[in-house]
């Protein structure tokens, strides 16, 4: 006979859950009127999507990816208020018509989900980014979905808070989350790493974040940094280099006057003559 142990003697385990998702059309209808963002929501999707920005504009020329913020996605052509408004999302391809784009309605011809989507909690509304918004982004085809909770308001009844959630597709195309918890994540989109440090979402080239990613405004603001310190020290060599023709100069005078006084001398007449 197998021994049954007492709820608090049970091993602690980390289980993985995997079920199938019904559409759930009705209950997915995008909001008609915006939800209002706090400051620190609004600064923390900012900072990931300018970091984002930097990047998407630096591999543009060997990719066709764009970004979006708050783009409706709806995936059902029979029901096409259904759908789901990413804080950020990536589109890689992008559509040709991406400037033109209302909404992504991925049954029209040329139109692929997200390769990556990121929600950052909002203190009004935190048990749908804990609940069941994957389910959302399941049905809808995303491969990577990023979701950080900067305040730490998730509901400890549906096991938060924790600053990051991370959700990826297999090989089997079943969406599973993968990291739970405060620790850097990785991203096979971006091939990149996920670094949680109180408000801020950094993004690394590295697990240890030596190798961080900018923003256009903080590589702009290092590169003024180095230009001015280049300026500096330039300032500086031509004031030494005034200094030392100064000082070349002073030599050159005090040797043209002595020069002066010695011919004086040699011109007066001997004294016994």
């Amino acid at each position: 006979m197998q021994a049954i142990l007492a709820p608090e003697m049970q091993p602690l385990a980390v289980v993985s859950l995997r079920y199938p998702v019904r559409p759930n059309p009705e209950a997915w209808v995008l909001p008609e009127a915006p939800v209002p963002e706090s400051i620190p929501h609004s600064a923390a999707w900012l900072h990931i999507f300018q970091l984002l920005e930097a990047w998407v504009e630096r591999v543009r020329g060997e990719r066709t990816i764009k970004l979006a913020a708050d783009l409706a996605v709806r995936w059902l052509e029979q029901y096409p208020r259904t759908g789901i408004d990413p804080d950020i999302c990536l589109l890689e391809p992008a559509p040709p018509d991406f400037d033109d784009l209302t909404s992504l309605r991925l049954w029209e011809a040329g139109r692929v989900p997200p390769r990556l989507a990121i929600e950052v909690v909002s203190g009004s509304h935190p048990y749908k980014d804990y609940a069941n918004i994957q389910e959302r982004y399941a049905a809808m085809g995303v491969e990577e979905l990023l979701i950080f909770d900067p305040l730490l308001e998730g509901p400890p009844s549906l096991g938060g808070p924790v600053p990051v959630q991370f959700w990826r597709r297999d090989a089997t195309l079943s969406f599973e989350r993968v990291h739970f918890g405060a620790e850097p994540v990785h991203s096979l989109v971006l091939d990149a790493w996920f670094i949680a440090e109180g408000r801020t979402m950094h993004i690394a080239d590295d697990r240890k974040g030596t190798l961080r990613w900018l923003t256009a405004a903080e590589q702009l603001k290092g590169i003024q940094g180095v230009m001015a310190h280049a300026a500096a020290e330039a300032e500086r060599a031509n004031a030494e280099v005034e200094r030392a023709n100064a000082e070349a100069e002073r030599e050159r005078q005090a040797r043209i006057e002595l020069e002066r006084r010695l011919a004086m001398l040699e011109k007066e007449p001997n004294a016994g003559d």
